[in-house]
């Protein structure tokens, strides 16, 4: 991708700082284990400050209640070794759309402001998350691109036999339109906010999973490409919250 008009470096340059202190680590935590928090994927707070968006499929299966061990939230420090972890709750959940929406206690964090515009094939995008999870500290990582396409999400190969049985389902009964990017996205990505570089303003949560494995399925050597959930389903989410 060529280099990006210095207009949308420069509004990058204020809106990252105003966007990383909503994004958040979401994973697992449990006391006797080490570390005791287990990173899983990325998030970010909306709404009223005390609710988190994330991809559902970054929610573990099953939780080791012997253990208590719970979902959890972790909120990055001054530093990048220096996280808070809180508890958290899932309030809301679409695995249709792989979407879900955690509620944690204790103080507010900048709820993100989510987008009602159109969104439009080449526009630029910022996204914001930790693509290598903790590997090098909770620091938000963020990468530039643009819009590539708007496509649905379940493409048909070319032949019958390719087609498993979710991905039959998938465009069978609700093939939504996603959001193709050309930026790069790694799984710890997973759940990343997409925003308006200008405005940070939300217009989707890349998904590094459950997109990709239907659009690529019959790929031997996975592309690059990175996908994004469009926002208006997690706004609905929310409004029914």
């Amino acid at each position: 991708m060529g280099a990006m008009p210095a207009s949308v470096v420069a509004s990058l340059v204020d809106t990252v700082p105003r966007v990383r202190p909503s994004i958040v680590a979401v994973g697992t935590f449990q006391r006797t284990r080490n570390p005791s928090f287990n990173f899983l994927g990325t998030g970010f707070v909306v709404g009223n400050g005390r609710l988190v968006a994330t991809n559902a499929h970054v929610l573990p299966k099953v939780l080791a209640a012997d253990q208590l061990e719970t979902i959890a939230i972790a909120i990055p420090g001054d530093n990048p070794n220096s996280v808070s972890v809180r508890p958290a709750t899932v309030v809301a959940r679409e695995d249709g759309r792989d979407l879900a929406v955690l509620r944690f206690d204790g103080a507010q964090l900048p709820a993100l402001s989510l987008s009602d515009a159109t969104v439009r094939e080449g526009q630029d995008i910022a996204f914001t998350g930790f693509p290598i999870g903790n590997a090098l500290g909770f620091s938000p990582v963020t990468h530039r691109g643009i819009i590539a396409a708007i496509t649905p999400i379940g493409i048909p190969q070319a032949r019958a036999r390719e087609l498993d049985p979710a991905l039959i389902r998938r465009l069978g009964s609700d093939p939504f339109r996603i959001f193709q990017l050309d930026a790069t996205a790694y799984p710890g990505n997973s759940g990343s906010p997409v925003y308006e570089p200008d405005t940070g303003r939300v217009i989707g949560v890349i998904n590094m999973v459950f997109i990709k494995s239907t659009k690529e399925n019959v790929l031997n050597d996975p592309s690059g490409i990175s996908y994004a959930i469009p926002v208006e389903f997690l706004r609905a989410m929310l409004a029914r919250l």
